[in-house]
């Protein structure tokens, strides 16, 4: 099998030769072969890409060019990315081991669909407006100014998905971009930067290189850089947030979640084990920060709601991401298989019960597989369920009443998502207003919606990624008194 070999990183409108020689191997996880290699860009690399950004911002045309103009180069972005959606969607299956069915309308095509969206918006969106001050006796500018040059880090679960919810409103808003992917998914990043130069987006103002440790601890301290664009783990979060409190930065951070299913009586049993093993299950082969892993069922149907999760997760076909049949591919790497087998094993310690996977399957001899499982006698202090597994893992929490049930979801640091499940949606959006969640899906209606804000409370970050709240991160507010009267915008 033949390596692909990458010795360049886009940086101020080129593809350049790093300046690190190390290399860093990505590793197909269907099968653990090596299947490309990737710059490993250190200080140096960063450095450069910040400077060219920082260049670009100050002395270059995008910040100053009208949002239109801007909207126009985001559409050929879109267009270029479209021309290459079944080639992203190739990488996409091949390097995070996502199955065939999901690759392309979900990580390909809805990612797409954020840039249109804010290619749109930047063209509707007031970027000033004039507000009378009968204290100052002036007319006042009030202008959303871009917030400058911004690091965008990413993890590989949602390599596009993820990159373009921060850099289309990052760059509808004016501001010039590094983007930094994870090591596991670095080649989608090479199939974005194609795009980019296809779309003809002046020098500097996007930048994308792959990062060692020391290169991406880089992006979020270095002087130049006025804010950070994250997503990923609650304690990687911390660790940033820390790192800008210190020269001021701002951040926006999408972090981890530990979403709470409630399932009331009258919930079809049927649509419950339909939703739940796709959203709880399947969806990014469980590795999803919104997965609905903690199932609270109501004791009167407690067994019943187990034997239907449990026959539904049975009947999902691990394997091949390649293969149509497949809904649950490989997990990212072996260590995160080992992983996500040791909150199983764990909770089976603590006197929970598999009803459904539990281990490795029988004909998966290559690559990092693991069954969805299904954990029943579950309770919401053992460990599985306190913290994020990230994997095909759900977790079935008896509750007695409605109260309780409340009570056992808001029992968690994080507050990203949760759902609700039940005929009676009154109720439905009566309990959603009493959960701490920054999304709630009502009978698994659950998607990312470019133009509706996803982010969390707690632990699950700061900021809100799409809509126009996604817009607004990237923008600083300036007041200009001018005498009175001015003009109107």
């Amino acid at each position: 099998m033949s390596i692909e070999q990458h010795d360049t990183v886009y940086v101020d409108g080129t593809f350049m030769p790093a300046l690190t020689e190390i290399r860093m191997p990505v590793v197909d996880p269907a099968t653990g072969n090596v299947i490309a290699q990737v710059p490993a860009c250190g200080v140096e690399d960063v450095d450069r890409a910040v400077a060219a950004a920082r260049s670009a911002f100050d002395r270059g045309p995008w910040p100053t060019m009208s949002p239109a103009a801007r909207a126009d180069t985001l559409t050929r972005l879109a267009d270029a990315l479209g021309a290459r959606t079944t080639a992203i969607a190739e990488t996409v299956i091949r390097e995070a081991g996502f199955a065939s069915r999901f690759a392309e309308p979900v990580h390909v095509t809805r990612a797409i669909d954020f840039v249109r969206y804010y290619a749109d918006l930047a063209r509707k969106e007031p970027f000033e407006e004039v507000r009378p001050s009968a204290l100052a006796q002036a007319d006042v500018v009030v202008r959303r100014c871009p917030v400058g040059v911004v690091s965008v880090l990413v993890p590989w679960n949602i390599p596009l998905l993820g990159a373009l919810s921060k850099i289309a409103p990052a760059l509808a808003a004016g501001c010039t971009v590094i983007y930094k992917p994870s090591p596991e998914t670095p080649q989608i990043a090479y199939r974005l930067a194609e795009a980019v130069h296809e779309a003809g987006f002046p020098p500097g103002v996007v930048n994308i290189l792959p990062a060692d440790l020391e290169g991406s601890q880089r992006m979020s301290t270095h002087p130049d850089v006025d804010m950070v664009a994250f997503t990923g783990s609650t304690d990687v979060g911390r660790k940033i947030a820390l790192a800008c409190a210190t020269d001021f930065r701002r951040y926006s951070l999408e972090l981890g979640g530990n979403a709470a299913a409630i399932i009331l009586e009258d919930a079809p049993v049927e649509s419950v084990a339909a939703g739940l093993t796709m959203t709880g299950l399947a969806l990014n082969n469980g590795e999803a920060c919104i997965a609905q892993r903690r199932i609270l069922a109501p004791r009167s149907r407690y067994d019943e709601i187990v034997s239907v999760l449990a026959a539904a997760a049975n009947s999902l076909q691990v394997g091949d991401p390649t293969h149509p049949d497949t809904v649950i591919g490989p997990m990212i790497t072996e260590a995160h298989r080992d992983r996500v087998l040791d909150y199983i094993h764990g909770a089976i310690d603590e006197g929970a019960v598999i009803a459904a996977g539990g281990g490795i399957p029988d004909d998966c001899h290559d690559g990092y597989y693991l069954q969805p499982t299904v954990l029943a006698q579950m309770t919401n202090d053992m460990r599985a369920v306190r913290e994020e597994i990230f994997g095909p893992v759900v977790c079935v929490i008896p509750y007695d009443t409605v109260e309780e049930a409340i009570s056992i979801a808001r029992d968690t640091e994080y507050g990203l998502s949760s759902s609700v499940w039940t005929n009676d949606l009154n109720r439905a959006e009566e309990i959603a207003r009493q959960l701490r969640v920054g999304s709630v899906y009502v009978n698994g209606k659950q998607t990312l919606d470019p133009s509706i804000p996803f982010g969390g409370f707690g632990h699950s970050g700061v900021g809100r990624e799409l809509g126009p709240e996604g817009l607004a991160e990237y923008s600083e507010t300036q007041a200009v008194f001018m005498p009175s009267p001015y003009r109107n915008i």
